[in-house]
This record gives structure tokens, sequence and C-alpha cells, in this order.
């Protein structure tokens, strides 16, 4: 199946596309702001560059985009039909980047959690202060990881 777009229009699709204030990552630092906790954000020296610290707690966030983290069995994320091997090849390097980088930061000390995009968006969404709650308890508790995804999973 062809490319509905010219390679060059692609080109500045793919460009435009952020890796840091998504939307979704906009979404959980408003919401766990409001219950007051307070963080840094895109920590250079930490493995992975987590979207959210929490040091106080020893715990990082990641917001995850479904498609770019290869979430399985996920309706946002489907295999591109137009050049599969070079997509298999760059969604599967991020997947083992993330697992790499997860367990870094649980040797170091790290508690950590992901909150997958389809749990805040799209048709298995769950209910915004849910997601936040689960969020905000999870900092505060001492477990090590979180993994939040959509309902249907």
């Amino acid at each position: 199946m062809a490319d509905i777009f010219t390679p060059k229009v692609r080109s500045r699709v793919m460009a435009s596309i952020k890796g840091k204030n998504t939307k979704p990552e906009l979404l959980l630092r408003r919401g766990l702001h409001a219950k007051g906790l307070r963080y840094r954000l895109h920590d250079r020296s930490l493995p992975g560059q987590p979207d959210m610290i929490f040091p106080r707690h020893d715990a990082v966030l990641f917001a995850h985009g479904c498609f770019w983290h290869g979430h399985p069995d996920c309706h946002l994320f489907k295999w591109p039909k137009t050049r599969p091997r070079f997509w298999r090849r760059k969604i599967g390097k991020n997947i083992r980047r993330d697992e790499t980088n997860v367990a870094l930061l649980l040797e170091e000390g790290w508690r950590t959690g992901i909150v997958w995009e389809c749990a805040l968006k799209g048709k298995t969404r769950l209910p915004y202060h849910d997601v936040i709650s689960q969020c905000h308890e999870w900092v505060l508790s001492d477990i090590a990881m979180l993994d939040i995804e959509g309902k249907t999973h």
C-alpha cells in the first residue's frame, strides 16, 4: 500500500511530532500538580529522560505514546503498511530501549511508572480523575512499578 503523502510531506509531518510536552504528558502534569505533587521534568542524567521525576518519592513517570512505544494489543498502535521493515526496526528499538531504561532506573532505586496514551485518549480511555488518582497514590506509596493502560487491554 502506498503512502497517502509524498515523501517530502511525510517527512514534514513526522518531523513535527513532539517527544516532550505531549498532550498526555501535560494532562498528567496538570492533574498531579493540582494534587500537590511537585516534580522535575526530563532529567537528562536519568536513563530514558523520564517525563516527570519526583525526587522526594524516588519515583519517575513516563507518558508513553502507544504508537511510538509499540503498545501491544492497543487500538492506537497499528504497524504501518508502508516501509514495514523500517518501522519494525524503529519501534522494536524503542521497545528495547524502554525495557533497558526501566531496568536501569529500578537498579538505581527509582520506582518507575508508565501511563499509556490509550488510558487518556481514544475509545479505551479511563476517567481522567481515576488516572490522576492512581498516579498520585502510586507516587506516595512504596510500590516499585506502575503501568496504566486503557480499559480494554
